[in-house]
């Protein structure tokens, strides 16, 4: 193997480890008002870093009919992407989510190590340790049954919610700038034999 291919085929190992050892997942959620006929729509992106053991809720909404008194995540549906669960999250809202409003964003970083980012009912139904309750909504996000839900004035129930899907993993930009390279210097090495 000539010097250049073997640095090359280094480089791509060397990207490929590093994010093999990254331990943090997104997940993202589309909103909608399809339960309760809401016109209210948002969207939620949440990164659970399992080294930290944090979790970073991003979400933006509008529309809603009536006005916010809570949101959380709920798990676990017994189908992924339809029916009802109880809280997994803190109650009765996360700390800091906008009250009282129809539209708004919102951006927290949770302490997942810390009961006080759970349901106690949630850590106890499983396993009974906060890692044990990371573990099982993890699972559940991984496999669509988890979902936001965004409580109102009009809906006590949740005016609007979406179920968690893990997001695309994007390829390292550096691994496809080196694609044409390799592949230029496996077609000369077998136009040669």
């Amino acid at each position: 193997m000539n010097t250049t291919l073997r640095n090359l085929v280094f480089g791509a190992m060397t990207l490929a480890a590093a994010n093999a050892t990254a331990h943090t997942v997104t997940y993202n959620a589309t909103l909608d008002g399809s339960l309760t006929g809401s016109s209210g729509s948002g969207t939620a992106t949440v990164i659970i870093d399992y080294d930290l053991l944090t979790m970073q809720l991003s979400t933006t909404f509008a529309d809603l009919t009536g006005t916010t008194s809570a949101a959380h995540i709920h798990c676990c549906t017994a189908a992924p992407n339809t029916g009802n669960a109880g809280v997994a999250t803190q109650l009765p809202s996360f700390t800091g989510f906008p009250a009282g409003v129809t539209s708004g964003s919102y951006d927290m970083s949770f302490d997942m190590s810390d009961a006080t980012s759970w349901n106690a009912s949630f850590i106890n139904s499983n396993g009974g340790t906060t890692l044990s309750a990371l573990n099982t909504l993890g699972a559940a996000l991984d496999s669509g049954n988890a979902y936001l839900n965004i409580h109102t004035s009009t809906f006590g129930a949740g005016e609007i919610r979406g179920y968690f899907a893990p997001a695309p993993v994007p390829v390292p930009a550096a691994l496809w700038l080196m694609a044409p390279a390799v592949a230029g210097m496996f077609a000369r090495r077998f136009r040669k034999q």
